[in-house]
């Protein structure tokens, strides 16, 4: 009887954990993306020197900001941005400009 008892309470501890909240937000994503704005474009449509970042597949969005994050990709200044976000979080904003309009 107090096995259930304590999954219930470890249930509750869980869910309302910040990841979790952070990863049910459905702005999450766009939030995140402001901070790419300067460098990428508003929506990830770059008018400069920098790639756009609009319409490219999520999962190789993933993969660079991951490999930025992890040290494994060369960068100027990716690698510290980048290093401030979770998997959810580079899930997020991937998802993001994965779902907006290429030029």
């Amino acid at each position: 009887m107090r096995f259930p008892a304590v999954a219930a309470a470890l249930s509750l501890c869980l869910a309302s954990s910040p990841g979790v909240a952070q990863t049910s937000d459905p702005n999450l994503g766009r939030n995140i993306a402001a901070n790419c704005a300067n460098c990428h474009g508003t929506d990830g449509r770059s008018v400069g020197g920098m790639p756009s970042l609009a319409g490219r597949p999520r999962e190789a969005l993933v993969q660079t900001l991951k490999e930025f994050r992890d040290g494994k990709r060369p960068a100027t200044i990716m690698h510290q941005l980048s290093k401030g976000y979770s998997d959810a979080q580079i899930d997020a904003v991937a998802a993001y400009f994965a779902s907006q309009k290429a030029r």
